[in-house]
């Protein structure tokens, strides 16, 4: 069996984002849920994940909602209203606006609250939205400092090292224009098909329900309605079966 890493993002956005992510784990193949810990809705995505058999990750905030630190003692991340900047101010920005100090002050505040509401060490360690050198530096310091599975972060979703055995290839094609779950699901089939059992493709979805909370903060939002019907199709669980991939979660890596 050839291994594939199917992966949903953003427990805690909003709460159809919520729905959106359940549907797709009790009706669907994901088996891998990032939490955004900051969020109003987090704790509202792990009542509806409860009892479920799945990983929970870490995924790191630093560009929607409030922090978690105060936000006088992390000036780089946030605007005068206190809430942390959008990720449209981070990709127009011709330098990393990241202070590393501060970064690493939020990323273990956000830590130390994921222990308190999901009860356990995340299942692996990353990063929401944002691509910036002193944020996946601060990843990585935090993560060393509490023997966390981080999983880097490349900006041209190029092979990334986890565990210091398994290559990972991402396959993230919601933000392109026409996108289409299923042709990219079909990619990371091909790429499974070829790889060897330690070169691992991972999908990553953002499946969710569209309400006027998630409308109003992220700019990806049909996507999020394609992938929770493109999840729970049981077409692709067949197709899964059919081709003997192997749905694998990161704390089995």
């Amino acid at each position: 069996m050839r291994n594939l890493i199917i992966r949903a993002d953003d427990l805690g956005y909003s709460k159809g984002v919520n729905y959106g992510i359940y549907e797709s784990i009790r009706h669907g193949i994901i088996n891998n849920v990032g939490v955004m810990v900051n969020m109003p809705d987090t704790q509202h995505g792990l009542d509806l994940l409860k009892g479920l058999d799945l990983d929970i990750g870490m995924h790191t905030v630093i560009c929607a909602g409030k922090p978690l630190t105060a936000p006088d003692k992390i000036p780089s991340l946030v605007t005068s209203d206190g809430f942390f900047k959008s990720s449209k101010v981070y990709r127009q920005a011709k330098t990393d606006l990241v202070d590393l100090n501060e970064v690493v002050l939020e990323i273990e505040a956000q830590y130390q609250y994921f222990l308190k509401i999901v009860g356990k060490k995340p299942d692996y360690f990353e990063a929401h939205a944002v691509y910036s050198a002193n944020l996946l530096k601060g990843l990585e310091i935090v993560a060393n400092n509490h023997d966390l599975p981080l999983l880097p972060f490349d900006l041209n979703l190029d092979p990334v090292l986890f565990k210091e055995k398994y290559t990972i290839t991402t396959f993230m094609d919601s933000m392109q224009d026409g996108y289409d779950p299923y042709q990219t699901f079909n990619k990371v089939i091909e790429f499974a098909a070829k790889s060897e059992k330690d070169n691992i493709p991972m999908m990553v979805c953002h499946p969710g329900f569209l309400d006027q909370s998630i409308i109003s903060q992220s700019s990806l939002t049909i996507p999020r309605t394609q992938e929770v019907d493109f999840l729970c199709n049981p077409k692709v669980r067949e197709m899964v079966s059919n081709k003997q991939l192997n749905l694998v979660r990161y704390s089995t890596l």
